[in-house]
């Protein structure tokens, strides 16, 4: 791979009171963030990063499905990213956002378009000032309150199959039900091993029509909650039910609620909203058009922050989608300007 070449950033200032204003200020630093900032410093944009350094998929040790990276550490993947984005002119600051807010439109004939931008300020009391906004935070995984999970999480506590499901194909895999789309998760990962047991747990009976689905894919039914994990040598061995008794399983299916990283975003009246599936609240997102725009002008979204179903790969993709339209409307804005401005010079 060609070194790229390093570029001035284009459009950068310092504003008045010391906050930098950047073209573009990307909130978020996964692979739908690097993608975007990577986009847009190529496109010559001023383009800052802010990354709270806590990517959802620390606990992972490889991405998959991810067309020429299968396999690699997210951490590794997080570094060429950083340094591509980087090697193109953008600047990624290491801090966690606290609020975001609208900034009045200056009256100007010149700048008839103008949103005015956004003003960005960290827990530690920096500002900076952006003209777009693209919010690639993600979400957090709440897993539920079982008594080693979280431990386990991303290694042999999963939820997702084509994520996951290679590495556990063969082995003994348990679903905890917590909701009614346990059923679902048994069944699909019932494509990956032919050992799969439903521990019914706090989730709702299944129907008869379900118990049947079951039985004719060979998936056990174990009644009972689910009070803790066994672990052996640093691995999981069992699932252990009210009573003591260990059922042996090496992969433990769980559906978390998906909650959006997007707190700092009501002071743009922003706010995540409730997601369902089958009548099942799953999470929160913030909603956007396809492309990412939400109904703030100039603020877009990108990867699971929006998508709860996102994977790494689509994650970059939306960056990549969101980032080439905040290009295309900084473009939009600076011809209303020059266009307004040639009309004051020629009447």
């Amino acid at each position: 791979m060609t070194e790229p070449e390093v570029t001035e950033p284009q459009g950068q200032t310092e504003r008045p009171g010391g906050a930098r204003r950047y073209e573009v200020v990307v909130i978020g630093g996964g692979a739908a963030g690097l993608s975007g900032a990577l986009t847009l410093a190529r496109a010559r944009r001023s383009v800052l990063v802010i990354d709270s350094g806590h990517p959802r998929n620390a606990p992972a040790a490889h991405i998959h499905n991810y067309l020429g990276r299968e396999g690699t550490n997210p951490a590794r993947l997080l570094e060429l990213g950083r340094e591509e984005a980087t090697g193109y002119g953008a600047e990624i600051l290491t801090g966690e956002v606290a609020t975001a807010e609208r900034l009045p439109a200056p009256p100007s004939p010149t700048a008839p378009s103008s949103t005015g931008g956004f003003r960005v300020v960290l827990t530690d009391g920096t500002a900076v000032e952006a003209g777009r906004l693209l919010v690639t935070t993600g979400l957090v995984d709440e897993l539920p309150p079982v008594p080693g999970l979280a431990e386990r999480w991303g290694r042999e506590v999963l939820h997702c199959p084509y994520c996951h499901g290679w590495e556990v194909r063969h082995e003994p895999i348990g679903i905890l039900a917590t909701g009614p789309l346990a059923v679902h998760q048994a069944l699909m990962w019932r494509q990956w091993s032919d050992d799969v047991t439903l521990f019914t747990h706090t989730g709702p009976e299944p129907s008869d029509e379900e118990y049947e689905k079951l039985a004719a894919r060979g998936v056990a039914v174990v009644e009972g909650e689910v009070t803790g994990v066994e672990v052996t040598d640093d691995r999981l061995t069992g699932v252990t039910l009210v009573g003591g008794r260990v059922i042996p399983r090496r992969a433990l299916v769980v559906g978390p609620r998906f909650t959006a990283r997007a707190d700092f975003l009501t002071g743009l009246g922003l706010e995540a909203v409730d997601q369902e599936m089958a009548g099942h609240v799953i999470g929160s997102a913030v909603p956007a058009d396809p492309s990412g725009a939400t109904a703030v002008p100039g603020a877009w979204v990108a990867g699971n922050v929006t998508n709860l179903a996102e994977t790494v790969i689509g994650a970059a993709a939306a960056g990549v989608r969101a980032a080439t339209m905040i290009n295309a409307d900084l473009i939009d804005e600076e011809t209303a300007r020059a266009v307004a401005a040639r009309q004051v010079l020629v009447p």
